[in-house]
């Protein structure tokens, strides 16, 4: 009896891409309403120096507790720096600017980051701007321009508060554009650590000095937005964004930020009790258009 000759049919991997996308968009949309939540009954200076020295000290401390630090010391301060900007810089600006404005607002403030990200990285980083990005930046534009619109009408945030969330987004572009301009190696897990320690690190003091401790209001509900902040938004969220700048370059991972308006006045609606309109929502989709034009692989030419 002949024994036929066994094939290995390999399998095909499970892509992880589009789960890590939908896990990111939901915290990090989702971190808006956790920051309100956490200005309420805090501080935001204080807020965010406890939160990024936990981060930071809670990574770090896992790896050393497996002797894994795979991460040189020139990537260490590069991270370091990208902590000041992606972190206190960006976080700091824009917490200071929640006191004021709606958590909604300031998650579509934060979602004009494609298209400032976009520009730069097709001028310093040799990324294509093509005619379907730019037609996909621009419906991303459009719809999160009829939302702001329909929102600022309503005249219930200040422009004061609104100065410094647009901070806030400068610098979460420069911190998206210096990653990929110096493009750490390593570890992303041990980068984000040093990011969130560095962070730690500059606004502490600054918060000591400007903030003060006595507003403190010790609640439920700044224990649970805090221990999201610290736990889903400064080690898990910001390790896949790392992540999908990597794998997906820094227009079309920027891209994902035009979801963060609907799903951050979603979750402020569900949560914080945030008024939200029909007006609004058609805003998605132009939005939803504009992430496929950005995020679709361009046809291989055969």
């Amino acid at each position: 009896m002949s024994l036929a000759p066994s094939i290995s049919v390999p399998r095909s991997r499970f892509n992880t891409l589009p789960l890590a996308i939908g896990v990111f968009c939901l915290l990090w949309s989702y971190a808006f309403v956790a920051g309100k939540i956490g200005v309420t009954h805090c501080p935001p200076l204080i807020l965010l120096a406890a939160r990024f020295s936990l981060a930071g000290i809670l990574i770090l401390g896992a790896t050393a507790i497996r002797g894994d630090w795979s991460l040189s010391w020139r990537d260490a301060l590069i991270f370091a720096v990208l902590g000041i900007a992606n972190n206190a810089l960006y976080l700091g600006l824009g917490y200071t600017g929640l006191q004021s404005v709606s958590a909604g607002l300031g998650g579509l403030i934060v979602s004009a980051n494609p298209v400032f990200t976009a520009a730069l990285a097709a001028l310093l980083l040799g990324e294509g701007m093509t005619w379907r990005k730019a037609s996909g930046l621009s419906l991303g534009i459009i719809g999160v321009t009829l939302i702001v619109w329909h929102r600022l009408s309503v005249g219930m945030d200040s422009l004061h508060g609104i100065l410094f969330t647009l901070a806030s987004l400068a610098s979460i572009v420069a911190g998206t554009i210096l990653f990929k301009l110096f493009a750490p190696k390593g570890s992303l897990w041990i980068g984000n650590g040093v990011q969130n320690l560095a962070a730690g690190i500059v606004l502490t003091p600054v918060a000591l000095t400007f903030a003060d401790v006595h507003a403190i209001d010790v609640t439920p509900s700044l224990i649970g937005a805090f221990a999201f902040l610290v736990l889903g938004g400064s080690i898990l969220a910001y390790w896949l964004w790392f992540h999908l700048l990597k794998v997906c370059g820094a227009t079309a991972a920027s891209a994902y930020h035009f979801l963060m308006p609907p799903l951050g006045m979603l979750f402020a609606f569900l949560v914080l009790g945030e008024h939200v309109e029909m007006r609004d929502l058609l805003g998605i989709i132009p939005v939803a258009l504009g992430i496929y034009l950005v995020t679709r692989p361009a046809k291989a030419i055969v």
